[in-house]
């Protein structure tokens, strides 16, 4: 398989037509390179318009690359930010944050998933990105507070304690709702409380300490 062809038409058939037009975004997404950090038995499907299982029990994936793409536009992340990943997956998303920040702090509640993004981000020479084990809907607070946080998974909410690790003027990134009504948004901490900016529609794999409760059945 050609990756460097794929890749080229991904961005100019699926990114471009869905309005991913900021050359910093677009030169990340060329520079670092999707297929090495999806698994291998899906490697073929690196760049296809799809959620990337990542095996484990949570059912974990990585984003859509339309999704990864439209957050770091919508982020717009400057040089030199301290960054914070809730929900590792494969590494890929914190590899291209890292492409920008200072450096990022990601969080991983499977351990096996997290000694993997390890491997991969290691192979990519990627070195200001830590990938520490927990339940990152608690945040980070040893390294707070972040300029940047990006919820790598749907939310039904974002929670209260990634929201007061915000440095002022700082932006996060979720997606929440259910599906097949999820919504992707930008909160901005300002003086006097927090900014909403809805960015796009989507639907997204929960992150697994986000999953709701199953229903309970007559």
């Amino acid at each position: 398989m050609n990756f460097e062809q794929a890749r080229f038409n991904m961005i100019e058939q699926q990114l471009r037509p869905g309005k991913v037009l900021d050359p910093d975004v677009l030169d990340t997404l060329f520079m670092v390179k999707r297929e090495e950090f999806v698994p291998a038995a899906h490697r073929r499907l690196a760049f296809a318009d799809t959620e990337i299982p990542l095996g484990g029990d949570a059912g974990a994936c990585m984003f859509a690359p339309i999704v990864e793409a439209l957050a770091l536009q919508a982020l717009a992340m400057k040089k030199h930010e301290n960054v914070l990943e809730v929900g590792t997956g494969s590494g890929y998303m914190a590899a291209l944050l890292g492409v920008h920040a200072d450096h990022v702090w990601s969080v991983e509640i499977d351990p096996q998933l997290a000694a993997t993004a390890r491997e991969n981000l290691l192979r990519a020479g990627v070195t200001n990105v830590t990938v520490e084990t927990g339940n990152g809907l608690e945040g980070l607070p040893a390294h707070a507070p972040y300029d940047v946080i990006v919820v790598s998974g749907a939310v039904a909410e974002v929670p209260p304690a990634l929201l007061d690790q915000l440095k002022p003027g700082g932006r996060l990134f979720a997606i929440t709702g259910s599906a097949p009504a999820m919504s992707a948004a930008i909160h901005t901490r300002g003086d006097k409380g927090f900014r909403h900016r809805a960015v796009f529609e989507t639907v997204a794999a929960p992150l697994r300490a986000a999953a709701p409760a199953p229903a309970f059945v007559f």
